[in-house]
C-alpha cells in the first residue's frame, strides 16, 4: 500500500483525536492474496494514545476512530486492528510525542 494511506490515517487521526501518541503499522503485506487485498484496500494497525478516550469504552473508542476515517474506509483501508488507550491507561501517562516517544 501506498505511503500516503498512512499519512492520510495520520492526518486524519491527529486532527480528529488530539494524540499524546500515534503509531500506524502497514500490514498490508502480511495479507497479500488475503481475499480482502483484492480489493485494494489495505490493512494497517494503530496504536493511538488520547485524552478524548477518557471514560469511554472501547465501543465508542472505535467509533470515534472509524468516524475520523470513515472516506479511507471505502476504498484505501480494508482492516484496521486499533489498540485505544486514555493516557493513564499508557503507562502511567506519561507525556509522549505524536510519534510514541517518551518527552520525559
Amino acid at each position: 500500500m501506498p505511503e500516503g494511506t498512512v499519512a492520510k490515517i495520520r492526518e486524519r487521526l491527529e486532527r480528529a483525536l488530539e494524540p499524546l501518541a500515534l503509531r500506524i503499522e502497514d500490514e498490508s503485506a502480511l495479507h497479500a492474496g488475503h481475499e480482502g487485498a483484492k480489493s485494494g484496500g489495505g490493512h494497517y494497525r494503530v496504536h493511538l494514545v488520547s485524552p478524548k478516550f477518557e471514560g469511554l469504552p472501547r465501543v465508542a473508542r472505535h467509533r470515534l476512530v472509524y468516524d475520523a476515517l470513515e472516506d479511507l474506509m471505502k476504498r484505501e483501508v480494508h482492516a484496521l486492528s486499533l489498540v485505544l488507550l486514555a493516557p493513564e491507561e499508557d503507562g502511567a501517562g506519561r507525556s509522549r510525542t505524536p510519534e510514541g516517544k517518551s518527552k520525559s
